[in-house]
């Protein structure tokens, strides 16, 4: 009995530190308009410095996942928790565009340690019956971080453009000190040496050899749907505060409201949908969806459209990305950490691209990013249904 109550208590305190990441993560969302402004920094800048915490963590994942098979969990989490919210403050203190790219950088980093390290935490501490359902915990901390971070961060930011970044670091300095006093090692000292003669396969060349899997047309709708959400939260926030002169507040809202109703929709309807129209079709209709809707951006001029065509956008991304992952699961039963792994660093990728791109067409034409997204999803969206007209031939 104490022994599962410690190991119920070990992941609570897990959810909660990957649902804090996350949430700092999201908080920079509506606040990088007045960011801009403040700073004078432009839109170009601001698309890489959001891809900059992607390329960090995809670079230093690989070797985060092995540092917590060597030295055991909590060390590797607790040094990402500490670094996450330094840098966390340093991008609330500092007015350099060079020490915002250094504050980005350490976040990569922060997050790159403390991902794999959870989720290796967890498969330790729960049985094989049990996985799926503590696998599921930290993938909804995940969401839900993504999902509140923006709200939070716009709210905040009504007592000052910066207080939000030192709020979230001091919350991740107060959670690496509770997990380095309570949270015990879930990996012994005999399985680590065990773990450092495994020979782990190169990331790059993962990325390398993916065009021979057969479910490499998934992998480019992963990279296609990740690099349209990015591209289009990325420049949400300055789309509308140009465009319509919108608060932080008001990004927030707007964003906060999108995601958490296409969460619900998700929860609540996901299963139905796959089981009613198969994951082919799902993804089709998705890829369409929020293409035709990115556009649609360019053409309301009215609060609650924005609100309207927003979570419609949420909604189709969020029962995109799971039906991807679902169809994947089941073309390789046999590769489900390999396919899971290409599936996450190809989500990278698009997280990198994407935020990049937008950033230099915002520069050329506020309107630019998201026609450049729409055209992509539409295209990706013609790519599959090619792909399924081939398999029912």
């Amino acid at each position: 009995m104490n022994i599962l109550l410690r190991k119920r208590g070990a992941l609570l305190l897990l959810i909660f530190n990957i649902f804090l990441v996350f949430t700092g993560i999201g908080l920079v969302v509506p606040i990088m308009p007045k960011y801009m402004t403040e700073l004078h920094i432009s839109g170009s800048t601001v698309g890489m410095l959001v891809a900059a915490f992607s390329l960090t963590q995809l670079l230093f994942s690989p070797l985060a996942g092995r540092l917590s098979d060597n030295w055991g969990r909590k060390k590797i989490i607790v040094s990402g928790m500490v670094i996450f919210a330094l840098s966390e403050w340093l991008f609330g203190a500092v007015s350099s565009t060079y020490l915002l790219f250094a504050a980005r950088f350490l976040g990569g980093i922060g997050a790159a340690l403390i991902m794999p390290a959870i989720m290796a935490y967890t498969a330790d501490v729960t049985s094989s019956e049990e996985r799926a359902r503590g696998m599921g915990y930290i993938t909804a901390a995940i969401t839900t971080g993504f999902i509140i971070g923006p709200g939070i961060g716009g709210f905040l930011a009504e007592y000052g453009i910066r207080f939000p970044f030192y709020a979230a670091a001091v919350a991740g300095g107060l959670a690496a000190v509770i997990t380095a006093l309570i949270l015990p090692e879930s990996l012994p000292v005999e399985k680590r040496q065990v773990s450092k003669t495994v020979d782990k396969q190169n990331l790059f060349l993962q990325l390398r050899y993916s065009y021979r899997e057969p479910y490499f047309l998934s992998l480019i709708i992963v990279f296609v749907s990740s690099f349209g959400l990015a591209n289009y939260e990325t420049i949400f926030g300055l789309f509308v505060d140009h465009k319509f002169g919108f608060t932080p507040k008001d990004i927030a809202y707007i964003i906060t409201f999108g995601s958490i109703a296409g969460a619900v929709v998700q929860a609540t309807l996901f299963g139905w949908l796959l089981n009613r129209f198969g994951e082919k079709k799902v993804i089709s209709y998705s890829l369409i969806i929020s293409g035709i809707f990115v556009l649609l951006t360019l053409f309301v001029n009215k609060y609650w459209l924005v609100v309207v065509v927003t979570f419609i956008v949420f909604l189709a991304m969020d029962v995109l990305r799971p039906a991807i992952s679902t169809q994947m699961s089941k073309v390789a039963p046999d590769q489900q950490g390999y396919v899971a792994g290409l599936n996450s660093a190809y989500t990278s990728l698009g997280n990198i691209v994407g935020p990049i791109v937008a950033g230099f067409l915002f520069d050329m034409d506020i309107n630019y990013p998201y026609i450049s997204a729409s055209i992509v999803l539409i295209l990706c969206y013609v790519l599959s249904v090619k792909a399924r007209r081939r398999v029912v031939a």
